[in-house]
């Protein structure tokens, strides 16, 4: 319930929220310290808390779903994501969670697909899921559907299919694909971080892309389009450290163009599933007899999973003058263009706790925002305030 309260609380993000539990250690400590943060960030107005009834009410239309809610770091949440600056701290699922145990490989493009870029996509989702892997995609219409269907098979494949949706969990977007929501939260798994009831707006689909590339360990593009949510689940994939794949296709067609840049980026070609296999090999057993999936270490990473077992930021220790002047510093370094955190740490010199502590505390009073990729900007509305 505090964890539910905390992440609905305002101005409170996946990377505050993690920065609340690290340096307060429970959500119900971090609740009550959220006024005088806020505050001390230069909030005029008292911070909206949210009520114990709604997040109530919340976890009640939840469970009348059969749907589960699952804590980051905690059993069940899995193990890739959690591993994200940025992971939601509660995943809301739909169907079976046991699936989000395997690992996984996310395949997207484009929603107006050819025939032959569904049927890849089809084919490629069913033999990744015949090999033991987890097929994640966006319940989009086009690649993502095939990748789906073809994942889902006849329910005797060993791997599955998960849709990572911008909604909330209960929410079919687009209608069209009810049938094949209902086929997935039957045989898969639907997963958002977003309130049960939540209608998808253009803003949440940046944030559901993170999740597709955050759940895998490799992304897979078969058509997409220069401009194309696709190509910025690939930019996240890369952020985040995940391979990237993509499907050549032919210079003429407009829907061909983002993989064909991908693939002059680096991407690695895939003609076919043991291309796939194959790139995602590093990071599998390479036993000959077994299913790459059934041999997977996450250890082979190399990643730490657990982000509560960070240490405490210092603080207390800090004089009021000394955080008076990094305030002054840091909003000064500040603008609308995001900016990487390190970048601020360098160029102020002060210490990576003393920044992070100046930055949650102007973020809870609505001074600056969040990016992905560990960046933060200034609001307009605060420099014009300022000014």
């Amino acid at each position: 319930m505090d964890w539910l309260r905390l992440i609905r609380s305002e101005n409170v993000g996946p990377v505050t929220f993690h920065a609340l539990l690290r340096r307060f250690g429970t959500p119900a400590t971090a609740l009550d310290a959220l006024p005088e943060l806020a505050t001390r960030g230069g909030r005029k107005k008292p911070i909206k808390i949210c009520p114990r009834t709604v997040a109530e009410k919340e976890l009640n239309r939840l469970e009348k779903l059969g749907g589960h809610a699952l804590a980051c770091g905690h059993a069940g949440y899995p193990a890739l994501l959690a591993a994200l600056d940025d992971a939601p701290p509660l995943l809301f699922v739909r169907g079976h969670p046991a699936l989000l145990d395997q690992p996984a490989i996310a395949l997207v493009g484009a929603r107006n697909a050819s025939a032959n870029g569904r049927r890849m996509a089809r084919t490629l989702a069913h033999e990744l899921a015949s090999e033991g892997l987890l097929v994640v995609s966006g319940l989009a219409r086009g690649i993502d559907g095939a990748a789906h269907t073809g994942a889902l098979g006849d329910g005797t494949l060993a791997g599955g299919t998960c849709a990572a949706m911008a909604g909330g969990v209960d929410v079919v977007y687009p209608p069209d694909h009810a049938q094949l929501y209902d086929e997935l939260a039957t045989r898969g798994v639907l997963i958002s971080e977003m309130p049960v009831g939540t209608e998808p707006q253009a803003r949440h689909f940046p944030r559901r892309n993170r999740l597709i590339s955050g759940l895998s360990l490799g992304v897979v593009v078969v058509e997409a389009a220069l401009k194309s949510g696709s190509l910025i689940t690939a930019r996240l994939a890369g952020e985040q450290g995940r391979e990237v794949f993509a499907v050549p296709g032919s210079p003429l067609d407009p829907r061909a163009k983002g993989c064909n840049r991908l693939l002059r980026d680096g991407a690695v070609l895939v003609e076919s599933t043991r291309d796939v296999l194959d790139g995602l090999r590093p990071l599998l057993r390479s036993d000959p007899h077994e299913s790459p999936a059934r041999g997977y270490l996450f250890g082979a990473l190399g990643w730490e999973t657990d982000m509560r077992t960070e240490g405490e930021m210092a603080g207390s220790e800090v004089t009021e003058s000394e955080l008076a002047r990094a305030r002054s510093e840091i909003a000064e370094l500040l603008d609308p263009t995001p900016v990487a955190v390190d970048e601020v740490i360098r160029q102020c010199q002060l210490s990576p706790a003393i920044v992070t502590l100046v930055l949650l505390e102007m973020e809870l009073a609505g001074r600056c925002e969040r990016h992905p990729g560990n960046r933060v900007a200034r609001r307009q509305d605060d420099i014009a305030d300022a000014s």
